[in-house]
């Protein structure tokens, strides 16, 4: 029993995560790997070997109170609630419930007897209805790159130093890197490879033919016009810009002009996802990121940092992977387009920096080992069998798909419907994350966890969002809200020294904050638009920074420091601040991502409706409390345990 409850803590721990989780920001991977592989032989003193930060941090730490009779009430809390909650939203997915008839069309068969499966979804139904052919991506890739780098070994004559090696390593594999993907995006998007290709060159023409000076500029408004383009223009069918040319005269006297036939007939190689440009989102950041790390590394010092501090280039850190930039030679044609086209990240990410990617390609990460890895994989099935389990249980999204009228549905049902709904959008965000993120570390590159919490895990409005879609985050910190100049996250490098100096002078608290708010509404604003061009994004954006002001005024009013001769009081009032917190940001998601504005006023009416609504709202932000009190503790044993996170 010790044993299986040791694999479980293994599987679930945050190192199985992702190993920047667990140590420093400027620690050398190759101390994280060793640190990895004794666990768990640390129970007595879990700091044990750890360095004096992660001391430091534990001994700021509470007391564990998981054996006290405060956490003993909360446990019986959970035991009843939990169960009645996911009781309360299988029974309004029954077929005898009176509102079945109402979505009953937009269920399908399921592999569960006897219930069907709320495949309704239709972002995740793409990825659910061919899960069978990425897995069989999933293992063919690195077979293939084994076969090939059998075929084209590295020379002997490149070990004669360890930079040549790494320089023929990272060529070797930026050239299978591009082959491939040229073949995955002909498969994928068929024709509309040139139109990729095309927005590829003109990008890095700008990079490459403009003066330093006008790159970020130029840059930004490239990428934002072609975000923005490829929206407006459906993708620039073929057929439309043919018809563009021919002239109404024509088109007139002679029906279908040659010149649009022969361009509908190349649309019609529109590949398995004809709509490239959904996907091309993604492309645009890492477009971002490969002129921005070339514009910085043009204005680094010329010594290189490597030789100088003598940092061994196969263990960087995290901050050194990001911030020092590759040779100049790196940043070529090739190495760009096999970064920005490659395959496990291609479609949904997570994002890699270029400086990371080149970094990666040239010294293969020592904290990538089998173990680590299958226990990853292990851990996105349980995850994958989970969603599916509420998909034939928990018909949230067909419910508020086609629900228009909420009063038939108690205040209780209308809850849960709201709070799975919402599990349900970070599970089908959170799988496909974790899948293409396990094809890219069984291809030897280990990108950012995106995924940190579990939603249910979550209580500040700017935790939750440096944790969801975390990779995302990290970007849009180093390229725009730290240019923007913004505060600088404490494990977020600068771009420059010159950027640092002037994001590090903060003329007072008040007006730091002020300026972070300003600069956040900038970034959920891009965020927003980056997602979809389209109303209701744009208010899950403006919404999330508008909920984000009154955490950072209870942080002014109640600053920490003030209450560390009463730690038990200052948990409560935090926890009472919490729960504030967490209604908001549901209702932001909500309208963001699921039922809109029009659905949201539906709900609040038919729990505020009533005095029954009003009862059971008190009641749910009791058991918030709860929650959120135990997710205080999850914390504080990762400080326990020399770790502290952001988020």
């Amino acid at each position: 029993m010790g044993s299986l409850l040791q694999g479980l803590q293994r599987l679930y721990s945050l190192d199985t995560l992702d190993t920047r989780l667990t140590t420093s920001f400027t620690t050398p991977i190759k101390y994280t790997a060793q640190d990895t592989q004794q666990q768990p032989s640390t129970a007595r003193d879990p700091t044990a070997g750890k360095d004096a930060r992660a001391q430091e941090i534990a001994s700021n730490a509470q007391p564990s109170k998981w054996n006290t009779p405060e956490f003993y009430f909360y446990y019986f809390v959970f035991i009843t609630v939990v169960p009645m909650m996911f009781k309360t939203v299988i029974d309004i997915s029954q077929p005898d419930h009176p509102a079945y008839a109402i979505y009953a069309d937009l269920l399908s068969p399921g592999w569960i007897p006897g219930r069907k499966v709320d495949n309704s979804d239709a972002q995740y139904a793409s990825f659910r209805d061919n899960i069978l052919y990425l897995f069989l991506l999933l293992i063919v890739h690195p077979l293939l790159r084994r076969v090939y780098n059998y075929f084209n070994s590295i020379s002997a004559s490149t070990n004669e130093g360890r930079k040549s090696a790494g320089d023929a390593r990272v060529k070797q594999r930026t050239i299978f890197d591009f082959n491939f993907a040229i073949l995955f995006l002909m498969g994928l998007h068929g024709i509309s490879i040139v139109k990729i290709l095309l927005i590829l060159f003109v990008n890095y023409k700008i990079v490459k033919g403009l003066p330093r000076a006008y790159i970020p500029a130029a840059t930004w408004i490239f990428n934002l016009i072609v975000l923005f383009a490829n929206e407006l223009c459906d993708g620039y069918p073929l057929a439309s810009i043919a018809r563009f040319f021919v002239s109404s005269e024509v088109a007139a006297a002679k029906g279908v002009p040659t010149l649009v036939a022969w361009a509908e007939f190349l649309d019609g190689f529109g590949g398995l996802m004809p709509r490239w440009q959904i996907s091309f989102k993604f492309t645009i950041l890492r477009l971002i990121s490969f002129n921005m790390d070339y514009y910085w590394s043009l204005g680094y010092p010329s010594d290189s940092p490597i030789e100088k501090k003598q940092i061994d280039p196969a263990s960087l850190s995290e901050r050194d992977r990001l911030t020092i930039p590759a040779d100049l030679s790196s940043y070529n044609g090739l190495y760009y387009a096999a970064y920005v086209l490659y395959s496990p990240l291609y479609l949904a990410g997570p994002i890699v920096t270029f400086n990371d990617y080149i970094s990666q390609q040239r010294y293969p990460s020592p904290a990538l080992t089998p173990t680590r890895n299958l226990l990853y994989g292990i851990r996105f099935c349980l995850t994958l069998l989970c969603m599916e389990l509420i998909l034939h249980f928990i018909y949230a999204v067909a419910i508020s798909k086609s629900t228009s009228d909420w009063s038939i549905y108690t205040p209780g049902q209308l809850s849960m419907l709201s709070y799975f709904n919402l599990n349900i959008i970070w599970l089908k965000l959170l799988i496909p994350w974790r899948f293409f993120r396990l094809w890219a570390l069984l291809d030897g590159v280990d990108p950012p966890e995106n995924m940190v919490r579990c939603m249910s895990n979550n209580y500040s409005a700017l935790a939750f969002w440096r944790s969801w879609h975390r990779s995302y985050h990290l970007w849009v910190v180093r390229y725009l809200y730290v240019p923007l100049g913004g505060r600088r996250d404490r494990r977020q490098p600068s771009p420059s020294s010159s950027a640092s100096k002037s994001t590090t002078k903060t003329p007072s608290t008040f007006l730091s904050r002020a300026r972070g708010i300003f600069n956040q509404l900038i970034v959920f604003t891009f965020v927003a638009v980056w997602h979809d061009i389209n109303l209701r994004l744009l208010m899950w954006g403006w919404l999330i920074t508008f909920f984000v002001l009154p955490e950072v005024i209870a942080t002014l009013l109640f600053p920490a420091s003030r209450w560390r001769s009463h730690p038990d009081l200052y948990r409560i009032i935090c926890g009472i601040g919490a729960v504030g917190n967490i209604i908001p940001m549901m209702a932001a998601h909500l309208i963001g991502f699921a039922i809109g504005l029009d659905g949201l006023k539906g709900l609040l009416a038919g729990i505020f409706g009533s005095w029954t609504g009003l009862a059971f709202m008190l009641g749910a932000c009791g058991a918030l409390f709860v929650g959120v009190q135990v997710m205080f503790e999850i914390r504080e044993g990762e400080k326990r345990r020399g770790i502290k996170l952001s988020y």
